[in-house]
Order: structure tokens, then sequence, then C-alpha cells
């Protein structure tokens, strides 16, 4: 298995993967250095506020098509010239290929969240910020939003491996990623839409009264559950792909 993860990262040291990583990053910190809520009257600790106007394009629309794009990423080497006769001829396992890219795909993801929270610090620095430093920004908002895109992860390396083209799979994830916005909003639909998962579980709020929330116990379970159905779907079909 290790040498599977140290192949994968060859490929993608290759390729122009820094700069789908800092993409993220980089817009969040323009948006939050951006005024935010200028009229707002109730006292709210000054990070929440410039973390939920960051969230509301990066863990909404980014950080959901960052997942197709980086899945299409890792399997595009396989998809050029033989790559997956070439790979599978060696002597590894499918299941073990399989494990491999998502393993890399999920550090991927872990990097692109810890920059962000990179972003949200240059932020509160550059604003001067003087409220206390909330840990559930850390907990919540990046260990969560990163929890929450397993299932979407694992939904694109499927959708990769299945489709040659690099623009099939991204296209397909902006389909399903746009209507998020209108999902995020919906009592009855945002809670179990998968695109929507990831800012579900970035937001910052604590009381059952606010627009967006969620309870953890039923996002969990959500994001639990559509990860062990997309994880294994992708699993099963490249057990008996044909190449």
């Amino acid at each position: 298995m290790l040498s599977i993860l140290q192949s994968e990262w060859f490929k993608l040291r290759k390729s122009k993967i820094m700069s789908i990583i800092f993409a993220g990053p980089i817009i969040g910190l323009f948006i939050g250095l951006t005024p935010n809520f200028p009229n707002i009257d109730v006292e709210v600790n000054e990070w929440y506020l410039s973390l939920l106007s960051m969230n509301l394009i990066y863990a909404l629309l980014f950080l959901p098509l960052i997942t197709g794009v980086l899945a299409s990423v890792i399997c595009r080497y396989e998809h050029q010239a033989g790559g997956w006769k070439q790979l599978l001829a060696s002597p590894v396992t499918r299941g073990r290929v399989f494990i491999a890219k998502y393993v890399i795909l999920m550090i991927l993801v872990l990097v692109v969240q810890l920059l962000y929270l990179g972003a949200v610090y240059v932020v509160a620095m550059m604003k001067g910020f003087i409220d206390p430093f909330p840990i559930e920004i850390v907990r919540k908002s990046i260990f969560g939003g990163w929890v929450a895109t397993f299932p979407l992860v694992a939904l694109q390396l499927w959708m990769s491996i299945l489709f040659k083209s690099f623009a099939a799979p991204f296209a397909v994830n902006v389909i399903f990623t746009l209507p998020s916005i209108l999902a995020v909003n919906s009592e009855r639909f945002g809670p179990y839409y998968p695109w929507a998962q990831p800012f579900s579980m970035m937001y910052i709020g604590g009381n059952t009264d606010d627009v967006f929330f969620v309870p953890w116990d039923q996002l969990l379970s959500v994001v639990g559950g559509s990860f062990i159905l997309f994880f294994l779907g992708g699993y099963l079909y490249f057990q008996r792909k044909t190449v």
C-alpha cells in the first residue's frame, strides 16, 4: 500500500495540483477582506461573521467542486495511453489502488482545509480582530467540513474512473453542486443533500433557531450513510471495470 501511495503522489507532483490546492483559500481570503455585514446590530464574535461570509462561497460552491477537480486529476494519468492496463498489470490489487487514490484525495482536501484556516487567520490579522479565537472554528468548520467531503470524494473518484474525459465528472459535479444553494435553505432537503453537507457542517451556529442549523448527529448519519453508498459503489465498479 505504501508503494502505491508513493506512486500516486509522484504522478500528482507532475500535475498542476498546487495551483488547484491554493485556489480555494485564496478565494476565501479575498472574500474575507471585503466588508462583512456592516449593518448588523447584534454583538457577535468577529471571527464568526468573517467565517460566515467566507463560507457562503467557499463551503457552498468551491469545496464540493474541488473534490471533482482533484479526483479527475488523480485519474487523468491512467486514462492516457492505456494507463489503467499498465497499472493493473503490476503486482497490485484493484482494491488497494482504489483505496490509495481515495486516501491521497482526502489528504489533499485536508491540506486545502488547513490552508483555508490560514486564510481565515490572515483575514483576522489584517482586519485587526480583538475577539478571542474560537476553537470551534477548527473543530467544527475545518475538520467538520473535511469529514463532510468523505462521500463527495468517494463519488467523484467513482465518476473519474468511469469517465475518460476530464470534463465529464466535473460537469456532473457542477450540475449537483449548484442546487445546493437552494437546498441549504430547505429544512426538508438540505440536511440530506450530499453537496450541501460541507456548508452545513462548516456553519458555526449553536442555536436551533438559526436558518442553516442542522443537528450534528443527523449530519453525521447522512454523511456516513452516503459515504458507505458511494465508496462501496465506486469500489465494486472498479473491481469489475474492464481495461
